[in-house]
């Protein structure tokens, strides 16, 4: 079973909603548990969480009257850039370990399959490949915070 493999099972035992899958083979065996499985699964696999970031769901929070206008302003300024999204569940790491420097800044130039981060899922750290060439215009997601499945991470100029 190679990493392709394991990243759709997870996103299969995401979608279906399961609290356990396991998969064995000849030579291979894996689990997955998600949080249905219940609260200590939830805290010792952080991989496999079905919820946002808790800084998303705190910026909604603090509204002002003039917020709106400046939302809709940024929605169309970032509609001209092309997304980087998260193939997978898991934890993004801008560094590819702790003592190296970060795969990309604000302002890098990136090219269709230059590596931009790492997302660890179930103690594999998988490189995520820019699928575009531009230059990165904002990062969406701090470092060492769990991603979901689909979410945007990186916005790039294309121009």
């Amino acid at each position: 079973m190679d990493i392709k493999d394991i990243q759709n099972l997870i996103k299969f035992v995401s979608k279906a909603e399961v609290s356990e899958v396991k998969y064995k083979t000849k030579d291979f065996e894996i689990t997955i548990k998600t949080p249905l499985a219940g609260s200590e699964v939830a805290y010792a696999q952080p991989a496999v969480y079905h919820t946002a970031p808790q800084q998303v769901a705190a910026a909604p929070a603090p509204a002002a009257t003039p917020a709106p206008a400046q939302t809709t302003e940024a929605a169309s300024d970032d509609s001209k850039y092309v997304t980087i999204k998260s193939p997978m569940i898991g934890t993004f790491y801008r560094k590819p370990s702790p003592d190296k420097d970060v795969f990309v800044n604000v302002g890098d130039e990136v090219s269709n399959g230059k590596v931009v981060c790492v997302i660890e899922a179930m103690k594999l750290f998988n490189q995520i490949e820019s699928e575009v060439s531009g230059k990165i215009v904002k990062i969406l997601v701090d470092d060492a915070t769990p991603v979901e499945y689909d979410q945007p991470l990186f916005l790039v100029d294309p121009s």
